[in-house]
């Protein structure tokens, strides 16, 4: 019997796996949807729908930014993949995935590459597979090339994400109606860089991304993506990767010219990554946002940056706000995860005092200070479905907004860590911003809506599970020689 409508399985599996916070990865961690849920989540349905192809939903197994994923979690997600393969095997037309490409499973490696090809197994060569992935991840030759096409987003903060998404979407609905046997071609970079180097508004990454724009105009070019890779977990296969995918089977060796030109367009601006905005050490960073004349004023803690998978609970800006004499500013934390001060908050009624040690004691940097404080009001955590999509949030904790008695510094205090990027996530908390001197958030660069409303902004090089200098992380498994680590 031949069979009419064609059939794509699709699937998505997001964790940036950072190495350096105390905790694993559970299935607890995992946003998890099977069926008609998992389509809605993936935000690609319609797609498929216009082009008259069904949908095979996988899994929907998204965590964000955390730790290392346990393997019984990793193989537990991995085998509703796999699962999915094998029963449908005869029916698959397509695939279309979403992963991140920062996972880290232990005892394994990547969770990523190590789902590309268990499937690629289980269907074969032929089968066309796309990949949207976050720039934020890292590559290697046999995952590259085990794919169909691969595209990051081209834009940090990721603007760009759905867009990507769909687009993707798209392009297997185009090699499912029109195969072609081709493959991405992969160019691996001995450049290693943090996201706060890499951000797409500013130089040399507004340029990359406008190359690889010029260069997807190309009709023999399907697709190109600049990936800065991940640099939370020591892996062989961490550092910069150059992606270009040809149009047609006939253009397969055209792409590997274009990789190699693109590689090199890369790799002779290594000397032009730099932070983004304005960056300084603690004190001088604290001094600036003091002396700055107008308002709102916000600090990032990039030490301890929840995007990139911390914690959230580092104390050690708010004890050095609190050792400024006479502090005239109004200062807003946004936020410090401790959930046992947090329980110890809650119950109290609004204007209640109480007497807090606020912060986990995990360590120096999350050091606990001895507080007196007066309860402002009790807000919700939320986190965005998709960044700018204010109207698609999943609400996660809960926080309580307190005053140190005797200052003007207002607390955030969370029972779940989140970083504050969005107008709305302030208005769940319950507190407005900018009607504070400066606003401290856990992040390393400046997400847009706030560096649109700040009159001025300073990346403050703090310690912890984020650190920002590059050159001095202790990586022991990537391959050397590696700029900057090595002056090549």
């Amino acid at each position: 019997m031949i069979r009419m409508k064609k059939k794509v399985l699709i699937g998505e599996f997001i964790t940036e796996s950072n190495a350096n916070v105390p905790f694993k990865n559970e299935i607890t961690a995992y946003d998890i949807a099977f069926g008609e849920e998992a389509v809605e989540k993936m935000q690609v349905g319609d797609i498929f729908e216009a082009a008259g192809i069904e949908i095979i939903p996988a899994v929907y197994a998204v965590s964000g930014s955390s730790g290392v994923i346990k393997r019984h979690t990793f193989d537990y997600i991995e085998a509703c993949f796999i699962n999915a393969v094998k029963a449908h095997r005869d029916e698959i037309d397509g695939i279309y995935l979403m992963l991140h490409g920062a996972s880290e499973v232990e005892g394994l490696g990547s969770g990523d590459h190590h789902i590309l090809k268990r499937i690629r197994q289980q269907v074969g060569a032929y089968v066309p597979i796309t990949i949207a992935c976050d720039p934020h991840g890292n590559l290697c030759r046999e995952y590259v090339e085990a794919a169909t096409v691969i595209r990051s987003y081209r834009e940090s903060p990721h603007t760009d994400a759905r867009d990507t998404k769909r687009k993707m979407a798209h392009r297997v609905c185009d090699l499912i109606r029109n195969p072609q046997h081709i493959h991405a071609v992969y160019r691996k970079l001995p450049l290693i860089l943090g996201g706060e180097q890499s951000v797409s508004a500013d130089e040399p990454v507004r340029s990359i991304n406008e190359y690889m724009d010029q260069l997807e105009q190309d009709p023999r070019i399907l697709s190109c993506s600049w990936h800065v890779g991940y640099i939370r977990h020591d892996t062989d296969v961490a550092g910069c990767g150059i992606v270009v995918v040809p149009a047609t089977e006939a253009d397969q060796q055209y792409a590997e010219t274009i990789a190699d030109q693109l590689a090199e367009y890369v790799w002779k601006k290594r000397h032009e990554f730099h932070y983004t905005g304005r960056t300084a050490q603690p004190e001088e960073a604290l001094k600036l946002a003091l002396e700055y004349p107008g308002k709102p004023v916000v600090i990032t803690d990039s030490g301890d940056n929840t995007t990139s998978g911390a914690m959230g609970w580092n104390t050690g800006i708010l004890r050095q706000m609190l050792a400024v004499e006479h502090l005239k500013k109004s200062v807003l934390f946004a936020s410090i995860c401790d959930p046992t001060s947090w329980k110890q908050l809650n119950p109290l009624a609004e204007g209640s005092t109480a007497k807090i040690t606020l912060g986990v004691g995990y360590d120096a940097l999350s050091a606990g200070v001895d507080l007196e404080v007066r309860v402002k009001s009790k807000g919700e955590i939320i986190r965005l479905v998709s960044l700018g999509t204010e109207s698609h949030y999943k609400v996660f904790g809960a926080c309580v907004v307190v005053n140190i008695v005797g200052t003007p510094i207002d607390v955030i205090v969370a029972n779940h860590r989140q970083s504050y990027a969005n107008a709305i996530q302030f208005e769940k908390a319950g507190v407005d911003w900018k009607n504070y001197d400066i606003t401290v958030v856990k992040q390393g660069y400046i997400f847009p809506e706030l560096k649109d409303k700040a009159e001025f902004y300073v990346m403050s090089l703090t310690e912890g599970a984020t650190l920002q200098d590059t050159a001095h992380i202790p990586f022991h498994r990537i391959q050397r020689p590696m700029f900057p680590i090595d002056q090549i």
